[in-house]
């Protein structure tokens, strides 16, 4: 239901999440009197968003409000749950996305459950910017993003990659997802597969990862490929070109 509830939010915005809330006795009202005082307040909120526990709650800079994370989905509820809202808090004095530096950390978090050895990787080990990259094997951009690795690499930006079907499961990208992650040689294979030749091979215990990257990919909130994470977490959707790129990594930096 709690998902529901946030992808309720996307679609309709902060009614859907009112009501949603307002469905569920209010805990005044069920709760023995002087309790409140004895309660983790966070408990409420447990009992108000089914699926939830106490870590996925945690007091926002707003006295009384805490802050509710699922993936990278960010909402914020009155301590008694009757309340949400939603969208971006800033800080004023600083003029810091409180907000989004939440969501970009909670992207790291999710995407830092991959073991890299599980990722299709373009670049030196040492190079100075690593980049993750949710990539479909036929959208055209994504096609056009890898076109230019060589560009990419010699700017000193290394890519990872994660499987991101966009038709999902039972679809034709899904099964070239697949064969690549089965193949002996992941990095050959996704090029040859980004060039629209087919991958031939059986499946492997290994193609479960690409259910993996998917639900991934839908955890942090992805409408599309190409969807690139940068190293502190930022989310640029879709295509950037080399030069534009490292020039968002690096803001001083001079190309020739």
């Amino acid at each position: 239901m709690e998902m529901q509830i946030i992808r309720g939010l996307r679609r309709s915005g902060l009614l859907i999440v009112l009501a949603a809330l307002s469905a569920l006795p209010a805990w005044s009202q069920t709760a023995p009197q002087g309790a409140a005082k004895k309660l983790d307040p966070r408990a409420e909120l447990v009992k108000r968003m089914p699926g939830s526990k106490l870590g996925d709650f945690r007091p926002s800079p707003l006295p009384g409000i805490f802050e509710y994370t699922r993936g990278a989905d960010i909402i914020y509820l009155s301590a008694d749950g009757k309340f949400a809202f939603d969208g971006d808090l800033y800080d004023l004095a600083t003029e810091n996305n409180l907000t989004e530096t939440r969501r970009r950390e909670a992207r790291l978090a999710l995407i830092g459950q991959v073991p890299e050895a599980q990722m299709v990787v373009f670049g030196a080990k040492d190079a100075k910017h690593t980049i993750t990259v949710f990539t479909d094997i036929d959208c055209g951009y994504c096609r056009k993003l890898h076109s230019e690795m060589s560009e990419y690499n010699k700017l000193g930006i290394r890519v990872r990659y994660l499987y991101y079907p966009r038709m999902g499961p039972d679809s034709e990208g899904w099964d070239k997802a697949q064969a690549v992650a089965c193949a002996a040689n992941k990095a050959e294979a996704m090029t040859r597969a980004k060039r629209g030749e087919s991958i031939k091979g059986s499946k492997c215990s290994a193609a479960s990862m690409v259910q993996r990257d998917y639900e991934l990919g839908q955890e942090i909130g992805l409408r599309g490929t190409p969807a690139i994470i940068l190293e502190d977490g930022e989310l640029l959707a879709g295509y950037v070109p080399p030069a534009m790129l490292i020039r968002r990594l690096e803001p001083a930096v001079a190309l020739r």
